[in-house]
């Protein structure tokens, strides 16, 4: 996983740094002044997914035709002066900052600099600029079109997602049965956490990168079995508190064990349910307890029964588009 990360970082340094490079080659081939310029508004146009970076490239074209507007002004009124400057800074910056464009703030500014080196707005200086501007957001946003959604890896997090919660299952099936059962700490939910984590961060960036057919399914996905694990460590919590085993114990936890062995992607949960509505029914059929201890912790086997009903019919919802 660390030599992935390394050679991600090490494959985005690469493209960020051709970006740079191919702008200021281009802006000296059109014989613009400042070429280095459209190196640096290109490395800050790259970033993490496509639609981001049009995001990015949208908000900074209307911030930097405020930066030309008032920079007009500044300079018409004050003229071509440090003082002309720092006004200009005090009104743009107040304007990216209502409007959320922070990070167009040190970008367009560094061009509007340059009409004081100048000591003009001359259209030549202003065409300069524009397509100074220009070339470094569309080398970013040129960069960053190879960019797709990462099916392998995100089926990965899945799989292991599911592997994890089937683990927690079998654990819980397992300690309703033996209240002295070793290490039920809790301690699976936190790999269980982490695929989740990573399964979200992966399906939000696949869907970032879509421009045209935007596919949510891998998102709405892991919502669901969020909504699950939350059902899973309620459910934890109550097979905690067993200190015996009751009548209705070994019937749960083989259900539980079954849910286990069953549980997959695939799996709508339909013979699941009924699975559980059988067993359910046999329930009722069980004498009552006589004795104060059993009979709470029946209820709480009872409760914990019910949550496993809510947690088969998310993903039975979620199949069916509910």
């Amino acid at each position: 996983m660390k030599k992935n990360r390394f050679l991600n970082n090490i494959f985005i340094a690469i493209k960020i740094t051709a970006a740079a490079v191919i702008a200021i080659i281009l802006a000296d081939i059109l014989s613009l002044q400042f070429g280095v310029s459209a190196g640096i508004v290109a490395i800050l146009s790259v970033a993490g997914t496509k639609k981001e970076t049009l995001k990015t490239a949208g908000n900074r074209f209307l911030a930097f035709a405020v930066a030309l507007v008032a920079a007009i002004i500044c300079y018409e009124v004050i003229g071509f002066r440090v003082e002309a400057f720092m006004v200009y800074l005090l009104i743009f910056i107040t304007v990216c900052q209502c409007m959320g464009w922070n990070n167009a703030m040190a970008m367009d500014s560094v061009l509007i600099s340059h009409f004081l080196t100048l000591g003009n707005m001359s259209s030549e200086s202003i065409f300069n600029e524009v397509m100074l501007f220009i070339i470094g957001v569309g080398m970013g946003i040129i960069v960053n079109m190879h960019l797709h959604k990462n099916t392998a890896y995100i089926e990965k997090m899945k799989d292991e997602t599911d592997e994890q919660m089937k683990i927690v299952l079998q654990r819980m099936s397992k300690r309703i049965m033996n209240p002295d059962y070793p290490e039920y700490d809790g301690l699976c939910f936190r790999k269980l956490h982490e695929c989740i984590n990573k399964a979200q961060e992966t399906a939000q960036q696949n869907y970032m990168n879509q421009l045209v057919a935007e596919d949510r399914f891998d998102i709405d996905y892991i919502a669901m079995r969020e909504e699950q694990v939350n059902i899973l460590q309620e459910m934890y919590k109550r097979v905690k508190t067993l200190h015996t085993t009751p009548l209705t114990a070994k019937s749960i936890s083989g259900f539980l064990g079954h849910v286990a062995e069953k549980y997959h992607r695939d799996n709508t949960a339909k013979e699941l349910l009924e699975e559980f509505y059988r067993l359910r029914n046999s329930m009722k059929n069980k004498p009552l307890p006589t004795e104060r201890e059993e009979f709470e912790e029946r209820a709480e086997l009872f409760v914990l029964l019910q949550d496993m009903e809510e947690f088969l019919l998310i993903k039975r919802n979620f199949v069916r588009g509910e």
